[in-house]
């Protein structure tokens, strides 16, 4: 068994996992789709929309190997954006409080950032 190349299917599993759930919830629950919608971007129906199908796109790209070094651009974007308009709002509560609240989207950037460096694709 090929070890690095077992782990680096896990990795893309869980990846394609998480953002087609996060895509598909986007835009089936009502809760997350306010939540979206106000935190204030521009067109934010139109955002959370193109967001969404992106997060399933890409996550699907991922899920079958296929393209996936440009499937991750996008999602490593996604995620940057996430801790910057959700995450980062939160350090004027502490940076313990930070630390627990960004600690999913941290895992999530640096599991894009290995899946970008080590897929053949």
């Amino acid at each position: 068994m090929n070890t690095p190349q077992t782990t680096i299917n896990l990795i893309r599993y869980v990846v394609a996992y998480v953002f087609i759930t996060s895509g598909f919830m986007k835009l089936i629950s009502t809760d997350l789709g306010n939540y979206f919608i106000n935190l204030g971007l521009p067109y934010p129906h139109i955002t959370m929309y193109v967001i969404a199908y992106l997060e399933m796109i890409c996550g699907i790209f991922i899920l079958v190997n296929k393209s996936v070094k440009n499937a991750a651009i996008p999602l490593i974007a996604i995620m940057i954006a996430a801790i910057l308009l959700t995450k980062i709002p939160t350090l004027n509560t502490g940076f313990m409080q930070f630390a627990f609240i960004s600690r999913l989207d941290i895992i999530m950037l640096v599991l894009l950032f290995i899946l970008y460096t080590r897929s053949p694709r």
